[in-house]
């Protein structure tokens, strides 16, 4: 059975599902990449923050983070973006993992109020191993990850070969694609 498999098995009987133990049969030691932005407060102490309660979140382990990166912010006139991603081995499944980042981001004030406007943290699951998946509340890859340069140079600063199971090209090729003009990495790394 492959990953994708698992996972409509898993989402089939997921309100029966009641512990960690029960998940970790399904998923268990899978990669995935998230990508990280602030721009509201101090974001590399907030951006700090997020990175370490991750690595502390059981069924987290963080492998690989990248430098932070100063962008400009897509939509509604606002501050400045800190970005960056982050590499994962997981073991919980996309939904449970889609959950924890959010209630991460809530955990930091995030307060959903209007689409691209500014925010303490946003958390953004890109990519979980090569599962493709679309459902009402999470679809991987993230749809818009091959548009955004803010997204896209700093996961391949860190997984540069790691495959987006759409297009099925690797990272550091999708990059070629994107005006990165916009995003230059933060002196305070």
């Amino acid at each position: 059975m492959d990953l994708a498999e698992k996972y409509t098995a898993w989402y089939k009987y997921k309100d029966q599902i009641t512990s960690m133990d029960e998940t970790a049969e399904i998923a268990t030691g899978v990669g995935a990449a998230i990508a990280l932005g602030s721009n509201i407060g101090d974001s590399r102490l907030i951006l700090d923050a997020a990175i370490a309660t991750l690595a502390k979140t059981p069924g987290i382990f963080v492998e690989a983070q990248s430098h932070w990166y100063i962008t400009k912010a897509v939509g509604p006139p606002q501050p400045d973006y800190l970005n960056g991603c982050a590499i994962l081995r997981i073991f919980m499944l996309p939904h449970l993992l889609l959950e924890t980042l959010l209630a991460i981001e809530q955990k930091f004030g995030r307060v959903r109020q209007q689409r691209w406007g500014p925010r303490t943290l946003d958390l953004d699951l890109l990519l979980y191993d090569d599962l493709i998946l679309h459902t009402p509340n999470l679809q991987i890859p993230h749809p818009r990850m091959r548009e955004r340069a803010f997204v896209l140079v700093p996961l391949a600063e860190i997984a540069p070969n790691w495959v987006e199971p759409v297009s099925g090209c690797v990272i550091k090729e999708l990059v070629k694609d994107v005006d990165c003009s916009d995003v230059h990495l933060f002196m305070g790394n």
